[in-house]
């Protein structure tokens, strides 16, 4: 395994970029604090790892009340005796979901990296900051939003047959628009259960690692046809094989 499965899973979230976003009230919104999403990925027809989606009680950042999302991931037993991945994300949104506070990145697996993205929406920049390296800011489009806070804010957005989806995206090194269309209505068996789905493909041209060295590389996402989109399941072909990751369990409060 060359590339870590847990950066090409946020990846496949990172892609997941899309405008105009539906604002609504809080209370109208399809997520809440309580929400946990398990997935197991599965590289080729081997179970690898366990990656987890949450949303912690809302906190505070710099005075502004936030959305904190988390996403874990570990591999299993057998896969960390060649290559252990122990990571985490945390993004910070604001209570309205119109733009990402803070962004936090640390792996504590193989590799070690301990990453802060903060945003600055008065100077509208994002700085950059690890264990060795302090980046110049970067200028930010309006309504950006971290890699991983930009899933919930595609939730915000009711799909259809063949709209184009857009929204500005930034991870501290550079802030893009990202793309993605909706393919077609369908319905999917996982694990025993069935559901109706969108199936939707992401544009890959702007997301970094190992998708940039696949010219051929495709990424599908299959989300929940109701209010609440929750992803089902995700599938990708990249340089270094294919991945699945699919929904085991779903807990709300």
């Amino acid at each position: 395994m060359t590339t870590r499965l847990t950066t090409i899973l946020l990846a496949v979230l990172v892609s997941l970029t899309w405008h105009p976003i539906t604002r609504a009230h809080a209370e109208g919104f399809p997520f809440k604090p309580g929400e946990r999403l398990t997935f197991q990925v599965r590289w080729a027809f081997i179970p690898a790892a366990e990656a987890v989606l949450e949303i912690l009680p809302l906190e505070s950042v710099n005075g502004v009340k936030a959305y904190h999302f988390v996403m874990t991931s570990r591999t299993y037993p057998f896969v960390d005796l060649f290559y252990m991945v122990r990571d985490r994300f945390d993004g910070y949104a604001d209570q309205k979901m119109t733009h990402s506070l803070l962004y936090k990145k640390k792996e504590e697996g193989r590799q070690k990296r301990d990453i802060t993205v903060t945003f600055d929406w008065d100077k509208r920049e994002a700085q950059y900051t690890s264990l060795d390296e302090i980046r110049e800011p970067i200028h930010l489009l309006p309504g950006s939003f971290d890699p991983l806070s930009i899933f919930y804010a595609f939730r915000l957005t009711p799909l259809k047959e063949g709209m184009e989806l857009r929204v500005p995206i930034a991870d501290g090194r550079k802030c893009v628009m990202g793309k993605a269309r909706v393919v077609k209505r369908e319905k999917i068996d996982v694990r025993g259960v069935s559901y109706d789905t969108f199936l939707v493909e992401p544009d890959l041209e702007h997301v970094a690692g190992v998708f940039e060295k696949s010219p051929k590389a495709s990424v599908q996402i299959w989300v929940t046809a109701d209010k609440y989109r929750i992803p089902i399941k995700l599938k990708s072909k990249v340089i270094v094989g294919s991945f699945v990751a699919e929904l085991i369990s779903i807990e709300k409060q």
